[in-house]
Parts: C-alpha cells; sequence; structure tokens
C-alpha cells in the first residue's frame, strides 16, 4: 500500500524542483528524502524522477502517480475537515501567509480578536513579499492574505478556494508641501519620478502595466517594495509613490496622499485556503476574523462576500 506521507515528499519535489529544496521545506535532511522516495519508487517499481540539468524532474511515471497522490491527498484533507466539522470545535495551531502592507490595518487586529475568542489557537504568521498560493497547495500554509489586481489576468493554482476581503486602491502619495490634494490621473505622473516596487513584484507589475495603459512609461527613479522606503522618499520630496491605502498611516506626518483619477489601480484583497467540500472550524475562524478586520476599516470598499473554488 502506498505511504501518503512519501506521496506528499513527491509533491513536493516536484513543486520545488530539487530534494535539498523540498528537504528544507518539510524540516527533514535531504538523505531522509532520498531513502523516502527511494522506499516509494520500490513500492511502484518504476522510477518516478529523472535528473533535469541541476534540479529534478518527474517521469512520465511520475506525473501519472503525482495525478493520483493529488487526488488522494485531497481526500485526506477532505475527510479531516469532515471530522473536524462534526466536533465544531477550532483546533490548536493555524499557519497563516501574509503580506507585509496588510500587517498593520488586518492582520494584527484580526489575530488580536482572534486570541481573545479562541485562546486554545495559535496561529503562526508568515509575512513575506512573495506569493504564497503555491505554499496553500503543497500544505505549508493554512491560509494565505493575498492580493489580486483587478486589471491584470488571474492566476490561481487548482483546488484554491478564495474569499474576497477588500478592494485596496493604490494613492498617490507626495510630500505634504505640495498644495494640491485633488486626484490626479495616471498621465500627470509621466514627468514626475517615481519609486516603485520591483518589476517582478504583484504591484511593480501592476503599477507599470497601468501606466502603459495610459500612455507612458513610468520615470522610476528609485526601485524598493519596502513600503516604508517610498514613503521616506515621497515625504523628502523626492520620489512621487503609489501605495496601497491600507499600507498607510492616516498619522503619518509629512506626506499627502491623493486618489487616482478616472482608472484607479485596485488590489483586491483576499483570504484563500485549500478547497473542501466541508468548511473547516479552524480556517474559518481564521478567515472570519481577516473579513471583520477589513470590516472595521472605515474608508474600506468591501467587495461581495463569497468563496470561490479554483
Amino acid at each position: 500500500m502506498l505511504d501518503i506521507r512519501r506521496l506528499h515528499m513527491l509533491k513536493t519535489v516536484a513543486a520545488r524542483g530539487s530534494i535539498t529544496a523540498a528537504a528544507q521545506s518539510l524540516a527533514l535532511s535531504a538523505g531522509a528524502v532520498s531513502q523516502q522516495l527511494a522506499a516509494l519508487r520500490n513500492d511502484v517499481g518504476v522510477d518516478l524522477l529523472r535528473p533535469d540539468g541541476r534540479t529534478v524532474a518527474l517521469t512520465e511515471a511520475g506525473r501519472v502517480l503525482l495525478e493520483h497522490a493529488d487526488r488522494i491527498l485531497a481526500a485526506m484533507e477532505e475527510a479531516e475537515c469532515a471530522v473536524a466539522a462534526v466536533k465544531g470545535t477550532v483546533g490548536a495551531t493555524a499557519t497563516l501567509a501574509a503580506l507585509p502592507s496588510t500587517v498593520a490595518r488586518i492582520v494584527a487586529p484580526a489575530l488580536t480578536a482572534l486570541g481573545a475568542e479562541h485562546p486554545q489557537l495559535a496561529v503562526t504568521c508568515l509575512v513575506t513579499d512573495q506569493a504564497q498560493l503555491r505554499e496553500l497547495a503543497l500544505g505549508t500554509v493554512d491560509v494565505v492574505l493575498g492580493q489580486r489586481y483587478h486589471h491584470l489576468p488571474e492566476t490561481s493554482p487548482k483546488g484554491i478556494a478564495v474569499s474576497p476581503l477588500l478592494d485596496d486602491p493604490l494613492l498617490v502619495v507626495t510630500a505634504a508641501d505640495r498644495s494640491d490634494d485633488r486626484p490626479v490621473a495616471l498621465r500627470e505622473l509621466a514627468t514626475r519620478d517615481l519609486v516603485v516596487p520591483p518589476a517582478a513584484t504583484d504591484c511593480g507589475q501592476a503599477i507599470l502595466h497601468a501606466c502603459h495603459q495610459a500612455g507612458f512609461t513610468p520615470a522610476t527613479r528609485y526601485v524598493t517594495a519596502d513600503i516604508a522606503a517610498q514613503l521616506a522618499l515621497a515625504r523628502a520630496g523626492l520620489a512621487t509613490a503609489l501605495v496601497p491605502r491600507t499600507a498607510i498611516d492616516p498619522g503619518t506626518p509629512g506626506i499627502r496622499t491623493a486618489p487616482i483619477e478616472g482608472h484607479p489601480i485596485l488590489r483586491l484583497l483576499f483570504a484563500a485556503t485549500r478547497h473542501t467540500e466541508t468548511a473547516d472550524p479552524t480556517t474559518t475562524a481564521v478567515i472570519t476574523a481577516l473579513r471583520t478586520a477589513a470590516r472595521q476599516d472605515p474608508l474600506a470598499n468591501l467587495p461581495p462576500a463569497k468563496r470561490d473554488a479554483t
């Protein structure tokens, strides 16, 4: 009989591209992972992995087995959720991955409320700029507080359920000594020095794409994903920044914010979990706390609440 843990290791190696990377994410030694994969190979009697340069890739048999493994692992999680739903109690642990720009206004209030309502639940929070939906699919995290820009193509891994939380516009941030706080059309930024996130990031892509749609290529004088640095450069009058509203403390001195006129750049903040037919009480509690925190923002632009499987 196939070992469920070995199937999960095969899935992780396929996603990470190497045994070493998979071992790091599983908190195991590379030798231990290799031994378990060798045992899985013996169980099925055919090679599942092959060298591919400095990485490894699935053989045809490995791809076939992984397709079945995905269904097996999903069925196991479905069974666990069904039992948890019958118990009707929130569990002891959960892992949340969130963007740095969401911590102050959403994550911190949500975790505070969650601790008061469910003191037995210990939530580990991973704050990272990198997209974590792949980690969600691999089971490394339980809930992702992520973002999706409305004017960019939607991409989500298979088997992910998305709960919209908040439509969050980017604001134009300048030094407070500017006398004009009217809405700003994107095309007006064509003559300004901008500080923007790297083009490889979601926000960087969204800004570049929106500027191109407005008919210009932005003068990116400064490039950083650090929002504190972006605000500091704007405060000093060295650059104009485009920053999500929830990432800006309304009491921040020395800056002026203005909405984008005509064609705003909107990001949808969402909570994502692995899709199951039966809702898990623990992840439901985390998502409820995040949604409550988002709704408590007096400036929030809330999309219709729904839970979509992709």
